[in-house]
């Protein structure tokens, strides 16, 4: 099952990260000034890492297979939950990105609190929504598809994976890893 575990590996990744993105809030309230350099290198790494390269191969793969394999409650499950969620993340990541740059240009208690509000309305939904993915959909998932739309899953995983490795995703893990080492996996 490696497209499904590859997608847990990297909720892994995703919730680190979002811990991160509270922790940097907490730091705000402590008074500490946002290092935009730091808070830019976190929308790219929403951008790039969770939606593009994350959430890109649960729609552009998974999700499509089960569609077109497991009818209603897929249906449900995907079109009025899971893809409703990544378009609300997309919402926050771009108004996450207007705050950093707002509060550049001006330091004012309300930018600061746009900047928290929608970090941590992220970092809330990213938690409940791999929580959702991981004992639920994928399960569904790897017990419903058949051994072919599986072994269908993991031969596009492994082309999405050889082409995210071409373009450099790794270097985000990496990123993340430097910026949090001492973070606990909580998958």
């Amino acid at each position: 099952m490696y497209g499904i575990d590859i997608l847990y590996t990297e909720h892994d990744h995703v919730v680190r990260f979002t811990n991160y993105l509270r922790k940097l809030c907490g730091e705000i309230l402590m008074g500490e000034k946002p290092d935009k350099d730091t808070w830019l290198k976190c929308v790219d790494f929403i951008r790039v890492y969770a939606d593009d390269h994350h959430h890109g191969k649960e729609e552009e793969i998974l999700f499509t297979v089960m569609l077109e394999k497991l009818g209603s409650v897929a249906h449900k499950m995907i079109n009025t939950g899971m893809l409703v969620e990544h378009n609300l993340a997309r919402y926050h990541t771009q108004s996450l990105e207007e705050a950093v740059n707002a509060l550049s240009e001006e330091p004012t208690l309300e930018e600061k609190l746009n900047l928290i509000t929608h970090a941590l309305s992220y970092v809330d939904l990213l938690q409940r929504h791999a929580h959702k993915e991981n004992n639920v959909l994928f399960p569904f998932a790897a017990r419903s598809l058949s051994p072919e739309d599986l072994e269908k899953v993991n031969e596009a995983s492994k082309t999405f994976e050889e082409e995210g490795a071409k373009k450099g995703i790794g270097k985000y893990v990496d990123w993340l890893m430097e910026v949090y080492p001492d973070a606990v996996s909580e998958h």
